[in-house]
């Protein structure tokens, strides 16, 4: 009997496919990376669990084989606090799109990084709210087209990643989907990271944003990933000028030095235990 490649370990796949996903859309490459880095890490699946909260990328919990939880709009990140609270040695991975995590979810973002709790939040960030019929979210760029900006978006985007970095976060990196590798090698990172990780991904939405913004064809949209994205190290050397429209990839920050929130938790319970024993 022909043996199924491996992925398909991971993938609930004789239950939930085929995806909702748009053709085109990059949510499929991030699913793909995810399966490829926690195999590479020798993950057991039965530890590792996977929340999302509601969106397009929200719905790669359906469709792997591992724990999963598919919470409420924008609070993926309570859930994922209070499973790594209970199960200090669980994988935490929360998959969350821009409008989901920095609009309803944004005070959540702020405070699990606050805690540096040990949990990854990959934030697909496609520019749009996909699944709810493209309005404007919190990354759509300045005179970007969406069905509740016909004349253009003129609120400034948030950037994801100085929000982490101002919060609180130990691990902050950016990469796209063209650069898969990229970021496998980051997901990698901040998988093995003991406090809180974000990965953002920019990913492409062809149906909605590109069609809106009059690049609908996936492929010029990916191309224009590799074709815009300034890796930091040289990006420090360029003007503001020169950054206009362009993606800054790479690792912000890597700090180990912090105490992860659910080891500084032990040691209140601890604290406390001892007290009451006298």
């Amino acid at each position: 009997m022909h043996k199924l490649p491996e992925v398909y370990d991971y993938l609930r796949w004789r239950k939930r496919f085929p995806t909702v996903w748009c053709s085109g859309c990059g949510i499929g490459s991030i699913t793909g990376a995810i399966i490829r880095v926690v195999r590479s890490l020798g993950f057991d699946k039965d530890n590792v669990t996977l929340i999302s909260g509601i969106g397009c990328s929200s719905r790669i919990p359906i469709y792997v084989d591992f724990n999963t939880l598919h919470t409420t709009h924008g609070r993926a990140l309570p859930f994922a606090t209070g499973v790594k609270l209970v199960n200090p040695e669980m994988n935490v991975i929360v998959v969350s799109g821009d409008g989901d995590a920095l609009a309803i979810g944004g005070n959540h973002f702020i405070h699990a990084a606050r805690r540096n709790i040990g949990v990854t939040l990959i934030l697909v960030n496609n520019s749009i709210y996909g699944m709810t019929g493209g309005q404007v979210a919190p990354t759509t760029p300045i005179d970007a087209i969406a069905h509740t900006a016909p004349y253009g978006n003129i609120d400034p985007p948030f950037d994801a990643v100085q929000l982490a970095l101002s919060s609180g976060a130990t691990f902050v990196a950016r990469s796209t989907v063209y650069h898969i590798i990229q970021t496998e090698n980051y997901l990698k990172k901040a998988f093995q990271h003991k406090g809180f990780a974000l990965v953002e991904i920019i990913s492409q939405c062809p149906v909605l944003f590109g069609r809106l913004n009059k690049m609908p064809d996936p492929v010029d949209m990916i191309m224009s990933q590799k074709e815009n994205a300034v890796n930091l190290v040289k990006a420090k050397k360029m003007t503001e000028e020169e950054l206009k429209g362009k993606i800054i990839t790479g690792i912000f920050r890597e700090d180990n030095s912090k105490v992860e929130y659910t080891e500084s938790y032990a040691h209140l319970i601890q604290r406390v235990q001892n007290q009451n024993e006298f």
